[in-house]
């Protein structure tokens, strides 16, 4: 059911609206404020405003909800999450379906003092120069020497090509077997309104 509006109602809703930006606004700019403030603080002035316990000496089972206030700065809410997982079996186990769950940066795995050709920027290019240059040399050292003669070279004989026959399109006698091949269909389609 559509209702169409008068003036006096779409200009009540859009008072409404207004108001409720302002009210918006003014809380964003005092929690904003308070932030300010919180970022001058240590963090153990912050734990003791807010009646917090310290993030890193959080047990099995205390409750990280306060941590979750807007009002907390990011950094403690980052440190008590950190410690809920590390405490949580369930949020520290990290199954094997995690794509990037391994540690890719194991300096173990290094191999010590490796080279490669490889540049950044250039890939391969280099070797792979290098590698060129190397079989030119060996094509130019396997290539026997020709004396210089003044003869021109002989050029080998060049079969004659034979033209092909021309192929005959026989034309149909009976004009009524010319009109038995089938017309293109084209789908019609109709719509019931």
């Amino acid at each position: 059911m559509t209702e169409t509006r008068d003036f006096w109602s779409r200009r009540k809703a859009a008072v409404q609206a207004e108001a409720k930006a302002e009210v918006v606004a003014a809380q964003e700019q005092a929690f904003a404020e308070q932030r300010g403030e919180l970022e001058e603080k240590t963090d153990a002035e912050i734990l003791a405003e807010f009646n917090l316990p310290d993030p890193d000496q959080l047990q099995v089972g205390d409750d990280v909800s306060g941590f979750m206030a807007k009002a907390v700065p990011d950094r403690l809410r980052r440190r008590a999450l950190r410690q809920l997982w590390r405490l949580n079996p369930v949020l520290a186990n990290v199954d094997g379906l995690v794509d990037y769950g391994e540690d890719y940066t194991d300096a173990a795995c290094v191999i010590e003092n490796i080279q490669t050709a490889y540049q950044v920027g250039k890939g391969m290019l280099a070797h792979i120069e290098a590698l060129a240059a190397q079989a030119e040399e060996e094509d130019t050292d396997q290539i026997p020497e020709v004396e210089e003669t003044t003869q021109e070279p002989e050029l080998p004989e060049v079969p004659e090509m034979q033209s092909p026959e021309p192929v005959v399109i026989s034309e149909i006698d009976d004009p009524e077997e010319a009109e038995l091949t089938p017309a293109p269909r084209r789908m019609k389609f109709e719509y019931e309104g």
